[in-house]
């Protein structure tokens, strides 16, 4: 099989660093060029190490006629930015992008969370919130692919299988999420250099974090009911990896068990998602360096509640590796190529 040429595009940050390491093993990419902007006539080896014996392009800036000669676009850039290069694309050229540029669905709902308008709404029907468990199926009709934010992979991934099969209830949910600062990306010294970031858990965004609204508009699609959630995330002293704590009420009748034994056949045929033994006590270190995402369904001294806990690396399954995984579906790659 013939390589696909690649461009990144935001090759320096924490996760295009990841994805560039991770692309460096795929044995289907060529990565022709590496572009970004106060980068450019750098190489990659400046931000890890483990690039230097690496045959990779200096970084350059972006210019729309690099897209040529493209098969696929990776964008790890500010908010915003992809919108622009999404005007460039031939039909030929898919682009992946591990910003929100295009998570929500309508340009009104970017506008609300991101605090700025929109600037390529005519292609968000050409693109798809694509979480590749849940609906990795309907990717070859795009030729847009917006990567589920980190946050929300940890938490939709538990709880989308359970909403579809009507086990919980939509209301008085608790999504409690820590994550290593590296999901803040490279300025979050300055932006948190009052946090004493290495000695200190800091909670931030409370109550109207970004992510609220992709949790929001992936739940609705399986029930017809008002989701009643809170979501708080917060800043831990380790550099990677998401460990969400979830708190649910189960509708009547509905036991630990069955949870544990849908969440298990649902995902059953799944290669990164591990449904663990009831009460298993998981650590973000179990998932570090990998595209898992590992879940625990755990009792609690209610027999109507249960707290489900969930661990990726937020770099990994939470943003690169997930950007690999669909462009395996969408290119019908073995889908662990570059990623076991």
């Amino acid at each position: 099989m013939s390589k696909l040429n690649a461009l990144v595009a935001g090759s320096t940050g924490y996760i295009g660093v990841q994805l560039i390491k991770l692309l460096v093993k795929h044995k289907y990419i060529n990565i022709k060029y590496l572009c970004g902007n106060t980068s450019v006539g750098k190489k990659m080896s400046n931000y890890d190490k483990s690039l230097s014996n690496k045959k990779l392009p200096k970084i350059i800036k972006f210019n729309k006629k690099l897209l040529k000669n493209i098969d696929v676009v990776f964008t790890a850039l500010p908010n915003g930015e992809a919108q622009d290069i999404s005007k460039y694309l031939d039909k030929n050229v898919t682009l992946i992008d591990l910003a929100a540029d295009f998570r929500l669905e309508k340009g009104s709902n970017y506008f609300k969370w991101y605090k700025q308008k929109h600037r390529a709404t005519n292609l968000i029907k050409n693109s798809i919130y694509c979480l590749p468990e849940i609906n990795g199926n309907e990717l070859n009709k795009y030729q847009i692919i917006s990567c589920p934010g980190c946050y929300p992979t940890s938490i939709l991934l538990p709880l989308i299988p359970l909403f579809k099969n009507k086990l919980v209830k939509v209301r008085n949910i608790i999504m409690d999420s820590k994550s290593g600062y590296s999901g803040a990306g490279r300025g979050v010294h300055k932006k948190y250099k009052n946090k004493n970031l290495y000695e200190s858990l800091s909670a931030y965004g409370v109550g109207f974090h970004r992510h609220n609204s992709e949790i929001d508009q992936m739940l609705k699609k399986y029930t017809n009911k008002k989701i009643d959630f809170n979501f708080t995330p917060h800043l831990t002293p380790m550099f990677r990896g998401i460990l969400s704590t979830i708190y649910i009420d189960l509708e009547q009748n509905v036991t630990k068990t069955k949870i544990t034994k849908i969440l298990s056949n649902f995902y059953k045929k799944d290669y990164f998602v591990k449904i663990l033994k009831s009460n298993t006590l998981i650590s973000t270190n179990d998932v570090i360096n990998t595209n898992n995402c590992h879940i625990s369904i755990c009792k609690t001294k209610y027999k109507n509640k249960i707290i489900i806990l969930s661990a990726i690396d937020n770099l990994i399954k939470g943003g690169a590796g997930q950007a690999v995984q669909n462009l395996n579906i969408k290119f019908n790659f073995p889908l662990n190529t570059a990623l076991s």
